[in-house]
């Protein structure tokens, strides 16, 4: 099929009460060690400063945020996940503005962002280019724009290595869908995310492809060890000019 941002929204906005809970707190396994941490550094302190979670999720990383001191706006199209957002804000009010949208089609969001995280949300857009732009647009000059992706070299690095030991990959620059158990992300090479940045007048930072610690590795699912080899994701800093 060709995926539109609505159907993938669709998608995504399906995932049962189950697996929201479970990663409520600060994601699964993958996020706490390799993504969060990293996230984190790059954003900096953030006491005060206006922060977009684009692309927010069931809000963990809006939480976190908020308990650090940032002023949140929480944006996220797939209804479920939306839901149990403003659930567990009306239980527990931290301040965080959740909005229900199409992070191509962002409403007034009052003002210009110091900072915008956009954590392992383009791999899943289709129209992921608007996207980006966006993320960029939201953002005071100056401001910083954090993103993780699924490493485009290492995607399936746990399942292929699983399977065979070793990571094996046959096609790297053609555009493929990856499904997934809640959703579909799709492939894209590492340049094509970092010159579509570069396009957009943001000044690159840094490039991250955090490895996880072997003792956390030990104790994790089979398979897993090909983490503290390998990097499964890709984060990145950026300013906008």
């Amino acid at each position: 099929m060709t995926w539109t941002n609505e159907a993938a929204i669709r998608r995504w906005g399906a995932m049962p009460r189950a697996a929201l809970e479970q990663t409520k707190h600060d994601g699964d396994l993958a996020k706490r060690h390799l993504v969060n941490p990293v996230l984190l550094r790059m954003l900096g302190d953030v006491r005060g400063l206006r922060v977009l979670d684009a692309g927010c999720g069931n809000g963990y990383l809006s939480r976190i945020l908020a308990e650090r001191g940032a002023r949140v706006v929480g944006v996220e199209p797939g209804q479920a996940l939306y839901e149990f957002a403003m659930e567990k804000e009306t239980e527990r009010p931290q301040g965080i503005r959740y909005v229900s949208a199409d992070l191509c089609d962002l409403p007034d969001l009052e003002g210009p962002f110091d900072a915008v995280v956009a954590s392992m949300v383009l791999p899943a857009i289709p129209d992921w280019r608007s996207a980006m732009r966006a993320c960029v647009e939201a953002l005071a000059p100056g401001g910083t724009f954090v993103f993780s992706v699924n490493h485009p070299c290492f995607e399936q690095l746990w399942p292929s290595w699983r399977e065979h030991g070793e990571y094996r990959t046959r096609e790297y620059l053609a555009e493929y869908e990856i499904d997934g158990l809640h959703g579909v992300d799709f492939h894209r090479t590492l340049s094509t995310y970092l010159n579509e940045l570069v396009g957009l007048g943001c000044r690159l930072r840094e490039i991250a492809e955090p490895g996880l610690d072997p003792e956390v590795a030990a104790t994790g699912p089979q398979g897993i060890e090909a983490y503290a080899h390998m990097p499964n994701f890709m984060l990145v800093s950026a300013e906008r000019n």
